[in-house]
């Protein structure tokens, strides 16, 4: 799977990294972490593993995009420094957010429909939620799920 994704234009889909728990507080707010469920210290390492990864396997990124949750953007703060948010990776696991699925979907296919690779990969850090919805997959936490730009699954690596 490290070969066909050197050779570019994947989607690599993350979960975010170990945030013990399930859901999130009634009270979330998403400009305030202490209203959310946060990375551990194992997800922290994990998603510094993430990045030694990429790195140590030359994998070439385009673009880091990453939910607005700050378990994610901490995902993708401690793997690869470099990323932005993107709307359309947020988590829709429960309400209200659970009713804007179909849209973020939507958002999310037309991106990468015009999304242009220069034989590098896109990495999307989002929820299971998202990634199973796009691509029939259930990955644990910091899971790797590699597709083809129609999410065709290609394989996953587990990061634990």
């Amino acid at each position: 799977i490290v070969n066909r994704i050197k050779e570019g234009n994947k989607i690599i889909f993350i979960r975010h990294s170990l945030a013990p728990g399930s859901g999130d507080p009634h009270n979330i707010n998403l400009d305030d972490c202490n209203t959310q469920r946060n990375l551990s210290i194992e997800g922290i390492s994990q998603s510094k593993n993430i990045g030694i990864f990429f790195t140590s396997n030359n994998i070439k990124v385009d673009n880091v995009l990453s939910s607005e949750w700050c378990r994610c953007k901490d995902t993708a703060h401690f793997a690869f420094q470099n990323f932005k948010t993107f709307s359309a990776l947020n988590s829709t696991f429960s309400a209200p957010y659970n009713k804007s699925q179909d849209k973020q979907i939507k958002d999310l296919k037309m991106f990468i429909n015009q999304w242009n690779s220069n034989k590098k990969n896109l990495v999307l850090i989002t929820h299971y939620s998202i990634i199973t919805a796009i691509t029939d997959a259930v990955p644990s936490s910091g899971e790797i799920v590699v597709t083809d730009k129609n999410f065709h699954v290609i394989g996953t690596i587990r990061t634990d």
